[in-house]
């Protein structure tokens, strides 16, 4: 006969076992969730950079095309440029727009973003009032050439570019442009935090840049010329005809892209020059929004991710229209 006393199954556990079974499920659930942060953190700062990398190329490409296409002409038009129209590339050294006064008018630094520049591209499209698509401005829309009551002013299309910010405060590229019943302005890039522009100055006439310089030297050039005429129409006629924006040959962006979130957490002291530290150096006092410190930038908004995006684009027609 079996003398051992009868032992019962156990129906449940014992406080130690329970707390150390609610330890182990903690573990596995912080665990989980710190994996899962993890991987959301990456995946927020693959996608923002994806989007800034994407962004900073679209915009360059646009810019591009635009500086290319500046001074256009159509030669089977019966109307030309002549030495007294205005130039074809306009530049404004930290200077923003409006959205719908004409072309530069109304210019001020007023709202300017980080020291962004503004740059005016003027060109004659295709078609006599066909618009077939040939000739696009910044907005992508078709330009038509000039029919012959129009002149080398009001028959040339425009592409403005300049930074303003949104209803919620972001930065944006923006394109200005002429419609049929007056003035607009789109936003194109998102997240563009600074646009600056050197115009590379051929002085001596030999089809090639001597310097880069921005807008207001460019101005400077100009105020230094001594002009012919005997009166002020004479003599504005004379500087439209000498003006240094007539010998632009080359034109070289830069731009500083930002993501539309919050990506990072390291101390935010990077400073972005758009034209490298050479430039900064010597420039950077004097032409404000080529060197950007993250420190100056406001507190909630230092820890987007950024990247500078620099191109130089030969200008491929006359711009002077015949500069004298």
């Amino acid at each position: 006969m079996n003398t051992r006393p009868f032992l019962s199954d156990q129906s449940g556990l014992t406080l130690i076992e329970l707390m150390i079974a609610m330890a182990l499920g903690l573990f596995v659930l912080l665990a989980a969730t710190g994996l899962l942060l993890s991987s959301k953190a990456a995946y927020t700062v693959q996608s923002q950079m994806a989007y800034v990398h994407e962004s900073g190329r679209y915009a360059m490409d646009i810019l591009s095309r635009a500086v290319r296409q500046a001074g256009h002409e159509d030669h089977r038009m019966s109307i030309t440029m002549t030495q007294e129209a205005t130039p074809n590339v306009i530049g404004l050294d930290a200077m923003t727009l409006k959205k719908t006064t004409a072309g530069l008018n109304d210019a001020s630094t007023k709202g300017v973003v980080n020291g962004s520049d503004v740059l005016a591209l003027r060109f004659f499209g295709d078609d006599t009032n066909r618009q077939d698509g040939t000739i696009l401005n910044c907005a992508g829309l078709p330009v038509a050439a000039p029919d012959a009551s129009d002149d080398a002013e009001s028959g040339r299309g425009w592409s403005i570019f300049f930074v303003g910010k949104d209803a919620a405060g972001e930065p944006e590229l923006r394109c200005k442009y002429r419609t049929q019943t007056g003035w607009n302005a789109d936003a194109i890039v998102r997240g563009v935090e600074s646009f600056q522009v050197l115009y590379g100055v051929d002085a001596d006439d030999d089809g090639m840049p001597d310097r880069f310089v921005n807008a207001d030297a460019v101005d400077a050039l100009d105020s230094q010329l001594s002009l012919n005429g005997e009166n002020v129409v004479a003599r504005a006629a004379d500087l439209r005809r000498r003006t240094h924006w007539k010998k632009i040959r080359s034109i070289r962006i830069a731009i500083l892209v930002r993501s539309t979130q919050p990506a990072r957490d390291d101390d935010l002291s990077a400073v972005h020059e758009l034209f490298g530290p050479g430039y900064a150096n010597t420039h950077a006092a004097r032409d404000r929004g080529t060197s950007v410190a993250e420190r100056d930038i406001p507190f909630a908004e230092r820890n987007r991710l950024r990247k500078v995006f620099e191109q130089t684009i030969q200008l491929r027609n006359d711009v002077a229209g015949a500069a004298a």
